[in-house]
């Protein structure tokens, strides 16, 4: 057997000096080193042999394999350099051929708007606050005085994870949130996805994006709330925007209204962005209603506030004069390239 051993190392090294490409380097590298190798054959087969010679082949093997090892590695390594060696002489790089254009995207008309509307209220010292998109019910309604009863509640309306979990239908739990770990003063906006059980056409979808606000302090009044709204209209459609309250009834605001702002493409003449009334419904708002401070740990006859909030895809369909909603959701690069 040792001498089959010095054999298999002497046709190996033979082998390894004719070799000229990678491949058959690799190949007779499996042959006598591999798993089924001739090397690793002879050690399966120590077995039959005495006491005394196993440890004297075993040793034997295990040198002749570390030498080829070695050789093979050196091999290796001479054979690549040769390969570099021949592309850098044979291969050319045409420097002065034109390169692959490089398309550039944009950011989406939603991303846009959200961060345009972050940076007009972070300009008046709000923070932006974050939450999850599963929430639980009691964030989701209970907190903000929304009875057991109210339809909003219906799974005809919220997606329900089960009882006690929804997919949020606002970002309004994200104020609940802040606060029940915040003490007043309070500033902050809520930007983010929500969802609602609605059937998808022209001006509705069952996910879409709001943008809601909060402000906790003492002696707020809704003169500080619609001051806010008009600097936010001016800057978000124009100087020349005018905003107007309408009554109206939310939950978790007392009073409540829905804000309205003159068309920014008639100037409130009328047209058929704003349908010829001259105004375009925008957002609803109202101050904070005492239970929903209470209910967060706040006291109401201390602190007031006020909220509101607008849905992003209204904002942007306003603005860029889009009249389908579907067409913020599809990603047809031809509607996309326009913005």
């Amino acid at each position: 057997m040792e001498e089959q051993i010095r054999k298999i190392k002497q046709e190996s090294i033979e082998k390894i000096k004719t070799i000229e490409n990678l491949k058959e380097l690799a190949d007779e590298k499996v042959k006598y080193l591999g798993k089924k190798g001739e090397l690793t054959t002879i050690l399966r087969g120590m077995g039959s042999l005495s006491k005394e010679e196993r440890p004297i082949i075993g040793s034997l093997v295990n040198e002749v394999r570390d030498e080829l090892e070695i050789l093979f590695d050196s091999k290796e390594k001479k054979l690549k350099r040769k390969d570099l060696l021949k592309r850098l002489e044979t291969e050319n790089i045409d420097v002065t051929e034109p390169s692959k254009k490089i398309t550039l995207g944009s950011l989406h008309p939603i991303t846009q708007i959200i961060k345009e509307v972050e940076e007009i209220f972070l300009g008046m010292g709000y923070e932006i606050a974050d939450g999850p998109e599963v929430e639980k019910a009691i964030y989701n309604f209970d907190k903000l005085n929304t009875p057991p009863d109210h339809p909003a509640r219906d799974v005809q309306d919220t997606f329900y994870i089960n009882d006690d979990i929804v997919l949020r239908s606002q970002t309004s739990p994200v104020q609940a949130r802040v606060m029940e770990n915040k003490k007043p003063p309070i500033k902050i906006i809520c930007p983010g996805a929500v969802y609602r059980s609605d059937s998808v056409d022209a001006t509705h979808s069952p996910v879409f994006h709001q943008i809601e606000g909060l402000v906790v302090d003492k002696n707020i009044a809704m003169t500080d709330l619609k001051g806010t709204l008009e600097m936010f209209a001016k800057k978000c459609l124009g100087e020349n925007t005018k905003i107007r309250f309408r009554p109206h009834h939310f939950p978790f605001t007392e009073p409540s209204a829905e804000a309205d702002v003159s068309c920014f493409v008639c100037g409130g003449k009328g047209c058929r962005v704003c349908k010829g009334e001259g105004w375009i419904e925008l957002l609803g708002c109202g101050m904070v209603h005492p239970n929903v401070l209470k209910n967060c740990g706040i006291d109401p006859e201390k602190y007031s506030g006020f909220a509101f909030g607008f849905g992003v895809e209204r904002i942007a369909m306003a603005k860029f004069g889009i009249e389908d909603m579907r067409l913020l959701f599809e990603n047809d690069i031809r509607f996309l390239k326009q913005f």
